[in-house]
């Protein structure tokens, strides 16, 4: 990134390009189709340089098309990619849908989060490849999008590549005592290991973090974030080099936040309008002052509710840069295994008081807080 106190430094051996979807007969047709099942290679650049910033708009009859088309990226000739996410999901909009977020390296702008950004840059020493597949059952009618790099006569060896890679997991409830969140139900139990965490990095090779967009989707009212994030860095052991506090103090807020906030390195870009915390919320950070710095490998991971005890829908995109090769991505879900899981509505709510009424005898008048231990 440059500060304004470098930006009046005047530089040599760089040239600025742009690969876009401009109508190369001149008349205003600015976009490329991508048609459904069609993997489109939107980028090719040769040589040494670095990518600057990315701007993309879709327009698709799919309302799903965020997630249901895949962006991914190459450097250097490798065969492997080093950018592997759903495009929404990359650009910081998760389940599909379109929503303003403001960060500094990503953001989603008006119109209503339709104009996707990214200004992380992004090195290469021989060529880039940016592609982007289609996955829907409908054709992408217009993909607009401008690509700013820098080419560059060299590439510094200690240049580090991009990467990004989404993953997502519905988490399991406690076993023995189901969703036992705030000491509900039963007294809380430690929990000494980072072995059920649901895991957003495992790395291999040397580099630094530098971010991560988190969507969860609750089915639940309970508060999701009791989780601590660990890190066990160059093969360490539990407790590790960084232990967190909660989820909410990971992502620099406090008290179980629920209202929009944007700041350049973190925030709350999306919160539920639900009971609760019943539905889905977004939250980002961006350690762009504080990476987190690995000479082998990283295993970064949080608790979904204190001791792993919610079953939540879990998906997050994580940054780094690290110096290839990198330990291949394992296999992205196919479109079905991305899709949202089913919204929990007042039907729903209403069957839950239906169980909870024949659980508790069928009583007439039963008001639904019945259940409340009695506490001195």
């Amino acid at each position: 990134m440059k500060s304004l106190d470098s930006i009046y430094q005047i530089q040599n051996g760089r040239r600025t390009k742009r690969v876009s979807s401009y109508d190369r007969s001149g008349l205003n047709k600015d976009s490329v189709a991508i048609a459904a099942g069609e993997i489109k290679e939107i980028a090719a650049i040769n040589g040494a340089g670095i990518i600057r910033h990315i701007w993309i708009t879709i327009n698709c009859a799919d309302r799903m098309i965020r997630r249901n088309a895949v962006l991914r990226m190459y450097w250097d000739g490798e065969t492997e990619p080093s950018v592997e996410s759903p495009i929404g999901d990359f650009f910081g909009q998760g389940w599909g849908e379109n929503y303003n977020f403001s960060s500094l390296p990503l953001a989603a702008a008006p119109q209503a989060g339709k104009a996707l950004n990214c200004y992380f840059p992004m090195p290469f020493g021989k060529g880039a490849v940016i592609t982007v597949e289609n996955e829907s059952d409908e054709p992408i009618e217009a993909f607009y999008y401008y690509i700013d790099y820098e080419e560059h006569d060299d590439m510094p060896e200690e240049a580090g590549r991009f990467h990004a890679q989404w993953r997502r997991e519905l988490t399991e409830a406690d076993p023995a005592d189901g969703e036992n969140e705030g000491l509900e139900l039963v007294p809380q139990k430690p929990n000494c290991s980072d072995a059920g965490n649901y895991v957003f990095a495992d790395i291999r090779g040397k580099g630094h973090f530098v971010g991560i967009n988190y969507y969860v989707d609750n089915p639940g009212p309970m508060w999701y974030g009791e989780g601590d994030d660990m890190w066990m860095i160059d093969g360490e052991q539990w407790p590790g080099s960084m232990h967190g506090t909660g989820t909410e103090d990971f992502f620099n807020t406090a008290w179980c936040p629920k209202e929009l906030y944007a700041h350049p390195y973190f925030g709350c870009a999306r919160v539920n309008g639900e009971t609760g915390f019943l539905g889905r919320t977004h939250v980002y950070r961006f350690m762009l002052e504080d990476p987190v710095y690995f000479d082998k490998s990283l295993r970064a991971s949080i608790e979904h509710g204190h001791n792993n005890a919610l079953t939540l829908d879990l998906a997050t995109v994580a940054y780094w840069y690290q110096i290839e090769p990198h330990q291949p991505f394992s296999k992205l879900p196919g479109k079905e295994g991305r899709q949202n899981m089913p919204a929990i509505n007042l039907h729903d709510i209403h069957y839950w008081r239906h169980e909870y009424r024949k659980a508790l005898g069928g009583g007439t008048t039963l008001w639904g807080n019945e259940w409340r231990p009695k506490r001195d």
